[in-house]
């Protein structure tokens, strides 16, 4: 753990379909000789625990802070469901916080910094980037038991399953956090692909 970073566990969301990249693998896409995962779990070394939600890739074994994989059951079944696996997956007692990142933005790493520097200065509410005055719940920081409160109160309620992101969080108190215009910019499409520097086949 960097000096001043608070303890904090993370969550990668790394199964989605890829629809509009024609099912091709977002965390596969390379970056300066590096994928997306590889570039997410960097980001998130320091974490306590590391969960990836989606298949198990190649050389997994080999990434930054050795992540456990799991999987939604069933597959595909959203991002909300994904979150749901990636929190229950772990193990032991939970840090204070909770990282909660898509695996397709390339510009992670300060975006990570920007989100820990901002928990150590004032730990109150989670923190959820705002990039370009848009909310980004896959780029946040939330209070570990703020989120397994609201997945506690989802799933009691029925299944997180098809049910979207901010549905499922919508009884967690966030506080914006601004950051640099494009640093949650992602991977949708080939242009996008494109324009973040992405290896396009």
């Amino acid at each position: 753990m960097r000096a001043g970073r608070p303890p904090f566990d993370a969550v990668v969301l790394a199964g989605g379909r890829s629809s509009r990249l024609g099912g091709v693998p977002k965390a596969g896409l390379v970056v300066d000789g590096v994928t997306l995962l590889e570039r997410t779990c960097a980001a998130l070394v320091d974490a306590r625990q590391l969960v990836v939600v989606g298949p198990e890739a190649d050389g997994w074994r080999a990434l930054p802070g050795s992540p456990s994989f799991v999987r939604e059951e069933p597959a595909f079944a959203g991002p909300a469901a994904a979150l749901v696996a990636g929190l229950r997956a772990g193990t032991g007692r939970r840090a204070p916080w909770c990282a909660v990142i898509a695996c397709d933005m390339p510009r992670v790493a300060g975006l990570v910094d920007v989100l820990l520097a901002e928990a150590a200065a004032d730990g109150g509410a989670s923190l959820v980037a705002v990039d370009d005055g848009r909310a980004q719940p896959l780029a946040a920081l939330y209070r570990s038991d703020d989120l397994a409160a609201a997945v506690d109160a989802v799933l009691a309620a029925g299944t997180a399953d098809d049910l979207s992101i901010r549905s499922l969080l919508a009884s967690v108190i966030t506080r914006p956090v601004p950051v640099a215009p494009g640093t949650t910019h992602d991977v949708d499409t080939w242009a996008d692909a494109r324009v973040l520097g992405v290896d396009v086949p």
